[in-house]
């Protein structure tokens, strides 16, 4: 298996700068993308490192050189959250030799990422610098480090290396960067102190540096150590550019062998991972440091990261001749043959990432196991192990959206004959819908990537073609994704001309004149943004750079044409109105607070608390709490009230004894929970055809 690996990964035509070997110290790595950190909350799961080993391997095998595993803490008060392992415990060393073992079975390379959340953490043990809480720690005050607990500290990363170094670690990589416990000393924010680890810049740069040299000595000069700092706090009054350039110069004077670059801290109030962040946004941030530091280390390896998604995209920045390599984390859950996929040229099969946020970084702030919603494997490869069936079975999935194509695609990829049945004229369902708001493009290639999957394994894919019981008779098996129909609401001139569906307004798009959103969920948010957002990547790119006072470039912002069918139209003609509860509620806690804050910035209405009476064709007249009554102008009224399963199929079945399994929202439209869709997807599929 690595002797096939190693020939995929030859020299790329297609991506002939990413594929050229490169050296992290003493190791020497055969091409320029890195997997990045991510926390996996399959750490401690105590099966003695098989999760985490299926994991890696999976993605080494998948082309990967060199992965970071997710934050390691260095002693109990370092730990995130519960779901955090310490590197030194003796369970700890055991998992990870299990998944050292199996990357470098598969041809790889591991690094141990060493964290300390500092004031992150959310338990009562959490320290820091000085006592200064973060606006999401609900009043729990860190505890100040005391100078006998920063010596004890900095023999914990010490001890840590030495244990990551035992456990078979090929690398080490210490975490200075997104407001964790490095990056809390080095910003006069946190960092308060009047003793000998804080006041000016140089003192609050001990800390760091003596983290470092105590990893240094403990692993030796032959065993790789890289840093992340962070390019930019996104903080105001945090640390400085100067600064910054300062602590990453002082690394290099010491003998690090890489400095990886991040940004923003989790409570900084500029999105950084978000699917409405531009591709690339962050990457001017790390190539401005790469030149201060390559003026005086010119062979140093600095590794650019941040919102890169397609391969090709991380070709275009080694070409701009600043950094030395790439960092993804997201797209190898997508993907896991994101590699060797891209190196072949093969990019419309590529499972990419869609930056949702909802079953990765979501998950992992309220400490449950991490997947993706576009790979519902993601985390789960020893549950779902592939492999070709010995035993062939031909299965009808009903529905190509999420859930179905979920569905489909472990079907025949996993040697099974399998017939897709799609009502509409085109696969996507839900994920087409998505794909025409501005910034969620790319679930559109979710859709592309499936169908082409598809086809390479001679499914049969059938558009326009709807299935009744009779049809699936012949089938071993059915999965029912019929998905979902938009609500109809109970309200007085719900049936007048003016009135449209949110399927209806997406689709066909919506007439000129002030428009009334009924439902302020993710759908009603998704619906305004569709109104008063461009259209153009580029051009929202180039506003996000305005809006944030960033000093990146819209280089890789895909050049896609605005939609004649709906140009942006002022905020001000828009009013979302919702009954009681939170706008963006169902949308993921990373993302919710972007997509709201955008509607609010550029004008749009936001009204909760009222009842509705009617509508009329000048708009929506409301009731508010105070008893006053209010005429919301809207001169074209959307209905975004959520939606009703589309069970018609499955009662049919059900009735006439055909063994079928009801997925997505076909079973449950409470909720538009695309990671549910997909999960119930896979989990279906191998019930009916193990």
């Amino acid at each position: 298996m690595a002797e096939e690996r190693a020939a995929r990964l030859e020299a790329s035509t297609v991506l002939p700068l990413l594929s050229t070997p490169w050296r992290l110290g003493t190791l020497e790595l055969p091409h320029r993308v890195v997997m990045g950190s991510m926390h996996t909350g399959l750490e401690p799961r105590g099966d003695g490192g098989a999760a985490l080993a299926a994991f890696y391997r999976e993605r080494i095998e998948g082309g990967a050189a060199l992965a970071i595993t997710g934050g390691i803490s260095v002693n109990e008060e370092a730990r995130g959250g519960p779901d955090y392992v310490v590197m030194t415990d003796d369970s700890t060393i055991t998992a990870y030799r299990t998944a050292t073992t199996a990357v470098h079975d598969a041809g790889g390379f591991l690094s141990a990422q060493l964290f300390h959340a500092g004031r992150y953490a959310v338990g009562e043990w959490a320290v820091a610098p000085s006592p200064v809480p973060w606006r999401a720690a609900r009043g729990l005050v860190p505890r100040e480090l005391t100078a006998t607990d920063i010596d004890r500290t900095i023999a914990d990363f010490a001890a840590s290396a030495a244990a990551a170094r035992d456990a078979g670690f090929d690398a080490v990589e210490l975490m200075a960067s997104e407001g964790y416990l490095l990056n809390q000393f080095l910003s006069p924010l946190t960092n308060q102190r009047a003793d000998d680890w804080g006041g000016d810049h140089a003192a609050r740069m001990r800390f760091p540096l003596a983290v470092f040299q105590a990893v240094r000595s403990a692993v030796g000069a032959d065993f790789p150590v890289s840093v992340r700092i962070s390019a930019a706090d996104l903080m105001p009054g945090s640390t400085t550019e100067a600064e910054v350039d300062a602590f990453a110069l002082a690394l290099a004077d010491v003998g690090v062998d890489a400095l990886s670059m991040g940004v923003g801290w989790h409570e900084s109030t500029v999105p950084t991972v978000q699917a409405s962040v531009p591709h690339g946004a962050w990457i001017a941030y790390g190539e401005r440091l790469a030149d201060t530091v390559h003026a005086a280390h010119p062979h140093l390896p600095i590794i650019g990261s941040n919102r890169v998604v397609d391969l090709r995209d991380a070709e275009g920045v080694l070409a701009r001749g600043h950094v030395d390599a790439v960092a993804l984390a997201r797209p190898f859950l997508a993907d896991p043959e994101l590699v060797v996929r891209s190196f072949a040229g093969d990019f419309p099969i590529i499972n990419s990432c869609i930056g949702c946020d909802q079953a990765c970084i979501d998950r992992s702030l309220v400490f449950q196991e991490i997947g993706c919603l576009v790979n519902p494997r993601a985390g789960r490869e020893t549950e779902f192990p592939l492999g070709i069936t010995n035993h062939r079975k031909h299965v009808a999935v009903v529905g190509g959206g999420p859930a179905g194509l979920a569905a489909a695609d472990d079907l025949a990829r996993r040697g099974h004959a399998v017939t897709v049945f799609e009502a509409r004229t085109e696969l996507g369902g839900q994920f087409g819908l998505a794909a025409r708001i501005p910034g969620k493009e790319d679930y559109q290639l979710t859709v592309r990537s499936a169908a082409k999957r598809l086809a390479a394994a001679g499914a049969d894919v059938r558009l326009d073609a709807r299935a009744d019981a009779a049809a699936l008779a012949s089938f071993d098996g059915v999965v029912v994704a019929s998905g979902v129909t938009p609500r109809v609401v109970d309200i007085e001139g719900a049936d007048l001309p003016n009135v449209l569906s949110y399927e209806q307004a997406i689709r066909t798009g919506v007439p000129a004149g002030t428009v009334a959103i009924i439902g302020g969920g993710g759908i009603g948010v998704d619906l305004a943004a569709f109104l008063v957002e461009s259209h153009d990547e580029k051009t929202r790119a180039l506003a996000f750079e305005q809006r944030f006072g960033l000093d990146g470039s819209a280089e890789f912002a895909r050049s896609r044409p605005t939609r004649a069918l709906q140009q942006p139209r002022p905020g001000s003609q828009v009013t979302v109105l919702r009954r009681a509860g939170k706008f963006g509620q169902g949308v993921g806690i990373t993302s919710r607070w972007v997509n709201v804050g955008a509607l609010q910035h550029a004008g749009v209405r936001m009204l909760a608390g009222i009842d509705y009476r009617r509508i009329t064709p000048e708009g929506v007249e409301v009731a508010h709490e105070d008893g006053s009554v209010e005429l919301i102008p809207g001169e074209t009224v959307v209905i975004c009230a959520g939606q009703e399963p589309n069970e018609t199929l499955s009662a049919e079945l059900a009735a006439t004894g055909i063994r079928h399994e009801i997925v997505g929202g076909a079973r449950d439209a409470r909720s538009v929970d695309a990671v549910r869709a997909t999960r119930e997807g896979l989990e279906a599929a191998r019930r009916l055809a193990d």
